[in-house]
């Protein structure tokens, strides 16, 4: 694997919480889809399911979860915000 077959994540409040860490390396051979990865991160921290509930920005830009993630790519993850 090359050095840029992974993505960095940064996980943000809640889930910063629920992993136990701000942010890791993650493998990437090749591109995902977003909804692909939270499934992967619920399989590795069970506390964030529903994992499908989460939001991701790719690259500091808000993503749907059909976004095509590629090795390189920054992703945050985060809990959906609610307003009053």
């Amino acid at each position: 694997m090359s050095g840029d077959a992974k993505i960095e994540l940064l996980y943000f409040a809640r889930v910063a919480e629920l992993t136990g860490k701000r942010g890791e390396s993650w493998p990437l051979a090749q591109a995902q889809r977003g909804d692909t990865l939270l499934a992967e991160l619920e399989a590795r921290y069970p506390k964030l399911a529903p994992a499908a509930r989460l939001k991701l920005a790719v690259n500091q830009l808000h993503a749907k979860p059909t976004i095509l993630i590629q090795p390189g790519d920054e992703v945050a993850v985060f809990e959906p915000v609610t307003g009053g």
